[in-house]
C-alpha cells in the first residue's frame, strides 16, 4: 500500500479543515461584534453565568483552547478571579462540541453532504466577497467560505483514508486502542497536543470514522484523551504569567483529568462487564459528536457542584493566594488580543477605571485649596502617579490592538480611545497642579478671601461636573450628556474671564493677599483647561 499517497492528501485535507475553521471563526467573531463585547459584562456574575459565557464564546470562536487562553489572560490581568474562570472553563468544554456537530451533519442532514454543499458554500462566499461593499458582507463571506473549506477538508481526509479499510494492520491499531483505555486516552491527548485544537482532533477522528475504521470503544477513549490534550495550549500560554494565571490553566487540566477518570471507569465497566460486544462495532461521525457532547456536558454537570474543590486543589498545587489588586496595575493581557472584540471592550473598561480615579481626585480638588490638608495633597500626587502608569500601559496596549485585523468601526474606536486617554491623563496633571497650589498656600500660611472662595466654588463645581458628565457620556455613549458637557464648557470659558477680571480688580485695590491671588488665577487656568479636556472627551462621543 502506498502510504505516501494517503498521508499527503490527508495532511492537505487537515490543513484545509483547520484553515476553514479559523476563517469561519474569525468571521463569526467579527460579525458578532457588540454581542461578543457585551458578554464580558457577564464576568461579574456567578459561575453558572460563566459556564454560559464560556459555551457561547467557544461556540463562536470554535476553539476551547482559545477561550481558555483568553481566560488565562483575564486572570493574569486581574479582571477575573479563579471562581469566575472556573465557570468559563467548564463552559468552553461544552461550546467546543459545536464543530463536531457541523461535521457530522452530513449523516443526519443529507442536504449538508460535503459533495453538495461545500462547493456551493465556497462559490457563494466568493460572490458575496467580490460584490459586497460593506464590512459586514466581508465577514459573512468569510463565514460561508470557511464553512465550505471545512467541509472540503473533512471530505479530503475521509477520501484519503478510504484505502486503509483494506489494511488489517491499521485496523488492529484502533482495536488495540479500544482494548487499552490508557493507550486510547494517550493517543487522543498526544494528537490534540500536537495540533493544539480539540475541534480539529475530533475532525480527524470523524474522517477516520467515515471510512469505518474506528471501533466504538477506541473512539470513546480517544475523545477523552483529546480533552486532556487541549489543555496544553493554555498551559503553554500561562508560562511566564503570574501564579493566578498558571492556576487557571491548571484548573482546566484538573477539570478534564477528573472528568476523564470518571467516564473512563464508567466506559471500562460498560465495555468489560455489561456490553463487551458494543465496543467492537464501528462508530459513526454522528455518534462521535454524541459521545463528545455527552462527555463534555456530563463532566460539567457532575463537577459543577464541586468546582470549588477543584479551585482549592489547583491553588494548593500552584501555591497561590489571591491578593488585593494594585490600582496602578494595568488590567489587560496580551493573550486577550487573540479575541480583538473582547480585548477592545476590556480596554474601554480600563480607560473608564482610570477615569474613575481622576474623578476621585477632582472631588478632593474641590476642598483641598480651602483645607490645605496634607493627606489630601499627598493623595492627589499618588493618584496622578497611578494615572500616569495606567495611561502608559493602556496606550501601549491600545496601539497593539489597533495594529490587528479589526473592523473599520473598531479602528475608529481605538483612535477615539487614544484621544480620551490623553485627555483624562491631562486632567489628572491639572489635579496635581492644584495640589501644588494648596501646598503653596500651606507653606505661605495664607488663603483666599471670602469673596474669592464664593467665586471659586462656582468654577470648581462646574469644572468637576463637566468632567463627571464627560466620563459618564463616554461610558454610556450618551449624546445627551455629551451635549451637557459642551454647554458647561462654554459657560466655564465665560466664567473664567469674568472671575479673572474681578480678581485682578481686587488685587489692584489690595483687597486680597498677593500670593493667594496668584494661586487663585493659576487655579482658574487649571479649571478652565480641565473643562476643555472634558469637552474633548464629549466630542469623541459625538463623533
Amino acid at each position: 500500500m502506498n502510504y505516501l499517497a494517503i498521508i499527503i492528501p490527508f495532511a492537505g485535507g487537515l490543513g484545509m479543515f483547520i484553515y476553514g475553521m479559523q476563517i469561519m471563526a474569525q468571521g463569526l467573531e467579527n460579525a458578532a461584534g457588540k454581542r461578543m463585547k457585551s458578554l464580558l459584562e457577564v464576568l461579574t456574575k456567578n459561575k453558572l453565568m460563566g459556564v454560559l459565557l464560556g459555551a457561547a464564546i467557544t461556540a463562536v470562536i470554535q476553539s476551547s483552547s482559545a477561550t481558555t487562553v483568553m481566560v488565562v489572560g483575564f486572570v493574569n490581568a486581574g479582571i477575573m478571579n479563579l471562581t469566575q474562570a472556573m465557570g468559563v472553563i467548564m463552559g468552553a468544554n461544552v461550546g467546543t462540541t459545536v464543530t463536531g456537530w457541523l461535521v457530522s451533519a452530513v449523516e443526519w442532514a443529507e442536504f449538508l453532504s460535503p459533495a453538495k454543499l461545500a462547493p456551493v458554500a465556497v462559490i457563494a462566499g466568493v460572490v458575496v466577497m467580490l460584490t459586497g461593499k460593506r464590512r459586514s458582507s466581508k465577514e459573512i463571506a468569510n463565514i460561508v467560505i470557511g464553512f465550505g473549506l471545512l467541509f472540503i477538508g473533512i471530505t479530503t481526509m475521509s477520501s484519503a483514508v478510504e484505502p486503509l479499510k483494506a489494511s488489517e494492520g491499521f485496523r488492529s491499531i484502533f482495536v488495540t486502542l479500544g482494548q487499552s483505555p490508557i493507550l486510547g486516552i494517550l493517543a487522543g491527548a498526544v494528537v490534540t497536543a500536537i495540533i493544539q485544537s480539540s475541534s480539529a482532533s475530533v475532525g480527524i477522528l470523524q474522517s477516520l470514522a467515515a471510512a469505518g475504521l474506528v471501533p466504538f470503544s477506541a473512539a470513546i477513549y480517544i475523545i477523552m484523551g483529546q480533552n486532556i490534550g487541549t489543555c496544553v495550549t493554555a498551559i503553554l500560554s500561562s508560562l511566564g504569567a503570574k501564579k493566578n494565571a498558571k492556576t487557571a490553566a491548571l484548573m482546566h487540566l484538573l477539570f478534564n483529568i477528573i472528568g476523564t477518570v470518571i467516564f473512563s471507569v464508567a466506559a471500562i465497566l460498560f465495555f468489560e462487564m455489561l456490553r463487551p460486544q458494543a465496543g467492537a462495532g464501528a462508530i459513526t461521525q454522528t455518534e462521535i459528536s454524541m459521545v463528545h457532547t455527552v462527555f463534555n456536558v456530563g463532566t460539567t454537570i457532575l463537577l459543577f457542584p464541586v468546582s470549588g474543590f477543584i479551585i482549592r486543589l489547583a491553588k494548593k498545587i500552584g501555591h497561590v493566594k489571591e491578593k488585593e489588586q494594585d490600582p496602578a496595575k494595568v488590567l489587560l493581557d496580551e493573550r486577550m488580543l487573540e479575541t480583538p472584540g473582547i480585548a477592545l471592550q476590556s480596554t474601554i473598561r480600563e480607560t473608564i477605571r482610570m477615569g474613575e480615579i481622576v474623578k476621585k481626585s477632582l472631588e478632593i480638588v474641590k476642598r483641598v485649596l480651602y483645607t490645605k490638608n496634607e493627606e489630601d495633597i499627598a493623595l492627589l500626587k499618588e493618584d496622578e502617579d497611578t494615572v500616569d502608569k495606567l495611561c502608559a500601559g493602556i496606550t501601549d496596549y491600545t496601539i497593539k490592538l489597533g495594529a490587528l485585523q479589526i473592523s473599520e468601526r473598531e479602528h475608529q474606536t481605538v483612535a477615539r480611545l487614544l484621544q480620551v486617554l490623553s485627555d483624562i491623563e491631562r486632567i489628572s496633571d491639572y489635579c496635581e497642579n492644584i495640589s501644588e497650589f494648596a501646598e503653596t498656600l500651606l507653606e505661605k500660611k495664607t488663603g483666599f478671601s471670602d469673596v474669592a472662595k464664593i467665586q471659586l466654588d462656582e468654577m470648581l463645581k462646574d469644572s468637576v461636573d463637566s468632567y463627571i458628565y464627560a466620563l459618564e457620556a463616554f461610558e454610556e455613549q450618551s449624546t445627551e450628556k455629551a451635549l451637557t458637557v459642551i454647554e458647561k464648557e462654554t459657560k466655564i470659558d465665560s466664567l473664567e474671564i469674568e472671575l479673572r477680571s474681578k480678581h485682578i480688580r481686587r488685587l489692584a485695590k489690595n483687597e486680597c493677599n498677593t500670593e493667594a491671588g496668584i494661586v487663585f488665577l493659576d487655579t482658574l487656568v487649571c479649571l478652565e483647561r480641565i473643562s476643555d479636556h472634558a469637552r474633548n472627551i464629549a466630542e469623541e462621543v459625538l463623533t
